[in-house]
């Protein structure tokens, strides 16, 4: 059986940072990054780069710290937004840059994971020119993401349909159809379903666009630079005297006091209600959705406050919402009763033609991984089953089910912040999708299953003794911002000092001090359902989805590694100069300088 030091599992954002940064860190350990992809970039692979697909950053915001993408190696401008193909390249060149691209093991799928209660993972793998083998690791870092396992249910009749159905995910496979297809149906309004509308449309294919009348309604869309001072939205959500306005559970970690105002009085509560309705008024306003009947169906349902990583861009060339009101794209609130052939049939009577039924219905967040031994996923912090809330016997190390530590969270993060307990309704008649008459799903796993939250320690390690015990497994990228490399980059650090043991705050320490674990067990139990009250659309009960929140994480992450947060060099840039990758490209050297390289003992500890 071969051993390695450390797999990765996932070559996306986070996998290939994960990586880079534990190589970096740890150059005498060695390491496989396995993908079951053809290709690296998780999302920016290159079977999933459909047609028109670019970034929602503009250039210069959606880059690793320490490997800028200039505009000379990687075909954009500055002030444009990244397509696919750059993407994919720039994040080839860093693989290769870091050393890391021939540890890239591609088409290689980890169907298992048993856990030795020593420390260290035997991975059960599948390839296309291999039976499954097994490999030893005494690292393993998760990074498989939040969208690679597409969620596709049945719907009645497709069977008989005759076009092709599909899910989003699967647009570059089917990219065909924008040039074959007189009339498609696009099923769902997130991002990826207004790309796919916008690519069908500019392209003359009649579009109809199918929202669930009992679903979460349209994502927000956000022109590229908002509020009175027309400043990028990227930009806006890393300006630290704006992330003051975001009720934030680990805010504290920036050490300005102001928020306690902010959010614990009236006057500071009533500042922060002004600044979230200036934003989302200000993104209505100049969208204009009520200047036609057909756009004012796409204004999202749900308060810009408590919207997460679903916010996006309008990075189209040409508007889209002028496409909208022109008669290539019709635009239905409703249900889908079912399919016939070469029909789509709602279930208020309405029904048109449609060569193809184009499904944006979601993704599996839990990993496709098999944890064992079984049962093991309680300690491990992923999701699981959930129990009664009258229900005790849940284990210690089951944090998401012990219903004692839940209310005192809530009671915690109500008290500090009392605007959460004004809840949105965002739609008072959803139904989940699978409940939803004509669309049904035998799959284990699906979105609308119930399930635990991720109870991650900094969203990053399980926070159960054996876990911190054996130091020996790490999950990259159960977060969704705006700010995807520097988050990658961040965490990757704090990931590769934590296996070592050169963190300033280790929550492993704690493994044989009770009073200790308990504070590490609360604290992860308080950040992760602060979730459920701040962004109940995105988070959930799922897993992090945060926008203005990412400057005290990064802080809090800094302080774990014994750096300093601030960044800007005065009082005043650090309030209103926007954090972006340029301001963390030094983190590996200032903590390399201050705790040395880590040695061969210290690795394989």
């Amino acid at each position: 059986m071969e051993k390695l030091d450390c797999v990765v599992v996932g070559a996306g954002w986070y996998g290939l940072a994960a990586a880079k940064q534990f190589h970096s860190t740890q150059p005498q350990s060695s390491l496989a990054i396995l993908d079951s992809q053809s290709s690296l970039g998780g999302t920016w692979a290159e079977s999933r780069l459909y047609p028109g697909l670019k970034s929602n950053n503009l250039l210069g915001t959606y880059e690793y710290p320490d490997f800028p993408m200039s505009s000379d190696d990687f075909d954009v401008k500055t002030g444009e937004h990244i397509t696919g193909e750059a993407i994919h390249a720039y994040l080839k060149a860093y693989a290769a840059n870091f050393g890391i691209y021939d540890s890239i093991r591609l088409e290689s799928k980890v169907l298992a994971a048993e856990h030795i209660i020593e420390g260290g993972w035997i991975l059960t793998i599948a390839t296309p020119k291999q039976d499954e083998h097994k490999i030893y690791t005494r690292r393993l870092i998760i990074a498989t993401g939040l969208t690679s396992e597409a969620f596709l249910p049945h719907f009645d009749g497709q069977e008989s349909f005759g076009g092709k159905v599909f899910h989003g995910k699967d647009f570059r496979q089917n990219s065909d159809t924008v040039k074959t297809a007189k009339a498609v149906t696009v099923f769902g309004a997130t991002k990826s379903a207004w790309d796919a509308v916008y690519e069908y449309a500019i392209a003359g294919v009649k579009v109809n666009w199918v929202i669930r009348s009992s679903g979460h309604g349209p994502c927000w869309m956000a022109p590229t630079h908002v509020t009175p001072l027309k400043k990028w939205i990227e930009k806006l959500a890393n300006t630290r005297f704006l992330t003051w306005f975001s009720p934030c559970i680990w805010g504290d970690a920036d050490g300005y006091r102001i928020r306690n105002f902010y959010h614990g009085t009236v006057i500071g509560r009533s500042m922060v209600n002004t600044f979230w309705k200036i934003l989302g008024s200000d993104v209505l306003t100049l969208n204009n959705y009520d200047a036609h009947p057909k756009t004012a169906k796409l204004k999202p349902w749900t308060e810009a406050m408590f919207a997460g990583a679903s916010f996006s861009i309008l990075n189209y060339e040409q508007d889209i919402l002028r496409l909208v009101q022109g008669d290539k794209i019709d635009v239905f609130v409703g249900e889908v009763d079912h399919l016939s052939p070469g029909m789509v049939h709602l279930a208020d009577g309405t029904e048109f033609e449609s060569d193809v039924f184009l499904a944006n219905t979601g993704w599996k967040h839990v990993p496709t991984i098999r944890f064992l031994p079984e049962g093991i996923e309680k300690d491990l912090g992923i999701p699981h089953n959930p129990t009664e809330p009258s229900d005790d016997s849940a284990p210690p190390e089951d944090l998401a089910n012990n219903h004692d530590l839940l209310k005192r969270a809530d009671q915690e993060i109500l008290g500090r912040f009392p605007r959460l307990k004004q809840q949105p309704v965002w739609n008072k008649d959803y139904v989940p999708l699978t409940q939803q008459k004509g669309i049904d799903s035998n799959d284990e796993v699906t979105p609308c299953k119930p399930l635990t939250p991720y109870m991650l320690y900094r969203f990053l390690v399980p926070p159960s003794t054996r876990f911190l015990r054996t130091r020996d497994v790490a999950f990259a990228g159960v977060i969704t911002n705006l700010s995807t490399p520097m988050t990658a980059h961040v965490t990757g650090l704090w990931i590769s000092a934590y296996f070592s043991g050169k963190l300033a705050v280790d929550p492993a320490t704690a493994v044989d001090d009770e009073a200790s674990l308990e504070r590490i067990r609360y604290q992860t139990v308080l950040h992760n359902r602060w979730g459920k009250w701040r962004y109940p659309t995105d988070w959930g009960n799922k897993q992090p989805s945060f926008i203005f929140d990412a400057v005290p994480y990064f802080d809090l992450l800094q302080l774990d590694l014994g750096l300093s947060p601030y960044r800007k060099g005065g009082w005043f840039a650090e309030m209103l100069d926007p954090y972006g990758p340029e301001d963390y490209r030094n983190i590996d050297e200032e903590w390399t300088k201050k705790y040395g390289a880590i040695t061969s003992v210290e690795a394989s500890s």
